[in-house]
């Protein structure tokens, strides 16, 4: 993290050794208290992970992810609609190589001065939008979306990336095995702690010149695969943040390895949903979940009777000739008996399972309504009118309405407020302030669209009124500003709306 401000990589002199192990200790004893709070939600996370997004990392225990652990799995309509719904939040709310942002003068600047920051402000948020493109975000958003969706908080990384990269910003989806919250005053994720296990290699290289404890050093030279517990924590201090790294090795006293502060926090976390009283979101994935473990079971006992159904139950006559251990039911097989009995008999099936279908169907169904998938879902005609794109675009609004709100205030703000500090302090766009007063964000995701569409055709539907009731009406009508706020609802690039009329066109000009 090379955009911090202050930063103590260890050196003795900066605080007595005593009080740093104090604060330390403080620390993690914090920190544990925060897990502790955090670990009533953990089953019920294994429990949706098990059955939505298998083989991820577990919340308890040893294992890593990709690992076959989930072996009673036999329905995959929950996994297939949470990569779907994952899917469309990112065509819907970050598309890759579009613009889904813009940067516009604020509601105190006159139309002059509007005239004149617009076209810079265009250009600004080119450069972010081109950074964003050229780094990893769109491949670890995505990761963080299934997180999201699957147990209803997520946690994204946002670094400054080394000099001579592609793109000065550097993303990590953080999985939620790793990171325990807490809950600010004002209701949002803003303290963050980070537990991983790096090797004695990686702690060198991230933290190159720590005071590391002599044993930690000698246990990774004479074992190098071991790791190591690091807790990294960002937690709000005053109007910014303040970063912490603490070695808790167990080899030696928790130790501090790094320090700084941030003006935004370099951990974003966003919720799908927030019960009062709750720290963690609740996901779609646990509204549906009884009927996704329904599912799941009836598919099981669907294809154990298909295996009966195949296979058949018998039984046979204890006789003293026919062994039934060494009976095996293939082509060609011949299975002795004793003369005058029975032998080996089918057991009649005592009845079908045929209301299975019905029961799978209708879960199914409940599944894809919960997740979405039956909403968002591509279209099935290739054409559409424009009632019908309308009418679409409204209820995914009405749908997605409290969800995108969360997101833009948890995803989408801080993340493009800390992109533009970071490329506004290497010298890649001007110093803005992003305030909303002067400098304000505008969402331009093909969400935010469908959002703005109501307003669009209400103000359209006043034109067509006032101009059938005759120029009198029309008279009242300010087209050039009707023409701008137009183009910013439709997210038309700002150099090609003029805040001033030219004197020519306005009414009662000069005329040559």
């Amino acid at each position: 993290m090379s955009d911090t401000t202050i930063r103590s990589k260890g050196t003795p002199g900066a605080t007595p050794a005593a009080k740093t192990e104090t604060e330390a200790q403080a620390l993690l004893d914090r920190y544990r208290a925060a897990r502790e709070r955090r670990s009533v939600w953990e089953g019920h996370w294994q429990d949706c992970y098990d059955h939505a997004l298998p083989n991820g990392q577990p919340f308890r225990g040893t294992g890593t992810p990709g690992e076959r652990r989930v072996d009673r799995l036999f329905d995959g309509t929950a996994p297939d609609a949470v990569e779907q719904l994952a899917s469309s939040l990112l065509a819907e709310l970050t598309p890759p190589w579009s613009r889904w942002f813009g940067l516009v003068p604020g509601p105190t600047l006159s139309d002059a001065e509007r005239d004149r920051v617009a076209p810079m402000l265009d250009r600004a948020a080119g450069i972010v939008q081109a950074h964003l493109d050229r780094s990893n975000f769109a491949v670890e958003i995505h990761q963080a979306f299934l997180d999201l969706v699957t147990v209803g908080t997520a946690s994204l990384l946002m670094e400054e990336a080394a000099p001579g990269a592609p793109s000065s910003l550097r993303f990590t989806a953080v999985p939620l095995a790793e990171v325990v919250l807490e809950e600010g005053a004002d209701g949002r994720l803003d303290g963050t702690y980070r537990r991983s296990e790096p090797t004695l290699a990686q702690l060198e290289r991230r933290f190159p010149g720590a005071d590391l404890p002599d044993e930690v050093r000698r246990r990774g030279t004479d074992e190098p695969d071991s790791r190591f517990p690091l807790v990294e924590a960002v937690l709000p201090d005053g109007l910014a943040y303040r970063w912490s790294v603490v070695l808790d090795s167990g080899l030696a006293e928790p130790r501090r390895l790094a320090e700084g502060r941030f003006a935004q926090s370099p951990f974003i976390n966003f919720r799908w949903l927030k019960a009062p009283g709750e720290t963690y979101g609740r996901s779609p994935v646990m509204k549906a979940l009884p009927d996704i473990k329904t599912a799941n079971k009836v598919v099981e006992l669907v294809l154990k009777n298909a295996s009966v159904a195949v296979t058949g139950i018998w039984q046979a006559d204890d006789d003293g000739v026919l062994n039934p251990a060494t009976i095996r039911l293939v082509p060609g097989t011949i299975i002795p008996k004793a003369v005058g009995s029975a032998g080996l008999t089918p057991l009649a099936n005592p009845g079908r399972f045929d209301v299975s279908q019905l029961v799978l169907d209708d879960l199914r169904a409940r599944i894809r309504h919960a997740l979405l998938t039956d909403r968002l879902a591509p279209l099935d005609q290739p054409r559409m009118t424009a009632t019908e794109v309308l009418e679409r675009s409204s209820e995914m609004a009405r749908l997605l309405g409290a969800t995108f709100g969360r997101l833009q205030a948890e995803l989408l703000n801080p993340l493009l407020l800390r992109a533009v500090a970071i490329l506004r302090r290497r010298g890649e766009i001007p110093d803005l302030a992003v305030d909303g007063r002067i400098v304000a964000l505008q969402q331009r995701s093909p969400l935010a669209q469908a959002q703005a569409q109501r307003d669009v055709q209400a103000t359209l539907h006043w034109l067509e009124t006032a101009q059938q009731l005759g120029p009198e009406a029309m008279a009242t009508v300010d087209a050039a500003a009707t023409a701008r706020w137009l183009g910013e609802a439709f997210g038309v690039p700002a150099p090609l709306i003029r805040a001033e009329v030219p004197p020519a066109a306005a009414p009662g000009g000069a005329h040559g």
